[in-house]
């Protein structure tokens, strides 16, 4: 199955290398596109039970889905996610 889920706090290419490389690490998980213009993430995966946990793994790292909560401390750890991001490309 192929999802395309708009996110909030993506500023930058260090985000979208953070996002790409987590979530390419979990199982399941296949082909990650992040597209900083749109705000989104898009990813196959094969089983159902995986799209909560790409949900949930956005969320840790500072990128909750739009509509979602997105107090201070959750920008905040997208700061840092979008730091180590700039590091690592």
């Amino acid at each position: 199955m192929k999802t395309t889920l708009e996110i909030q706090n993506l500023k930058c290419n260090g985000c979208a290398s953070t996002i790409t490389n987590r979530l390419s690490e979990l199982d399941s998980i296949k082909k990650v596109t992040v597209d900083v213009d749109k705000n989104a993430v898009t990813f196959e995966f094969d089983a159902d039970d995986t799209l909560e946990l790409v949900k949930k793994e956005l969320h840790k790292l500072g990128y909750p889905l739009v509509g979602e909560d997105n107090k201070f401390p959750t920008k905040a750890k997208s700061y840092v996610s979008c730091a180590i991001g700039r590091m690592n490309s």
